[in-house]
């Protein structure tokens, strides 16, 4: 049976819970359902395509030249390059257009490869996650308040 981490605290806004069970979209736009389906993916061995999804949304926020550069390189050698620790499952044409434009990033440089990883997660991660232990524990746990 799967134990409710320390870190969702009563506090947190677990109200939600039930919606997550509307799409994809619901779990991932809070952070309550971020870490729920992070701690799933973990399970899985697949927790590189929440880490990767998150990466380029944060990477789509930045403002100046510098920082897109050197986050770009953090991702692609974090997620996308062969052999990388948490190398993601995209086809090679797709990993092949990122390494080539690499050297000059631009805010949609990993576009394609999100897109990828989030209909992964949609179509197949997703329906497994909400029955999983850990989101029907979350889910009782708010039934029970």
């Amino acid at each position: 049976m799967w134990k409710i981490p320390r870190r969702f605290s009563l506090t947190d806004p677990l109200g939600d819970v039930e919606t997550w069970s509307e799409s994809v979209d619901k779990v991932l736009s809070c952070k309550a359902g971020q870490i729920a389906f992070r701690e799933f993916l973990k399970s899985e061995y697949s927790e590189e395509n929440i880490l990767f999804w998150l990466a380029c949304e944060e990477y789509k926020k930045i403002k100046t030249v510098p920082e897109m550069i050197s986050s770009a390189n953090r991702i692609y050698s974090e997620f996308v390059q062969t052999e990388a620790p948490r190398q993601i499952n995209i086809d090679c044409g797709t990993r092949e257009n990122i390494t080539k434009n690499i050297s000059q990033p631009s805010l949609t440089s990993f576009d394609t490869a999100q897109k990828l990883i989030y209909s992964l997660m949609a179509r197949d991660c997703y329906p497994r996650f909400l029955k999983s232990d850990i989101y029907q524990g979350l889910l009782r746990r708010t039934d029970s308040r």
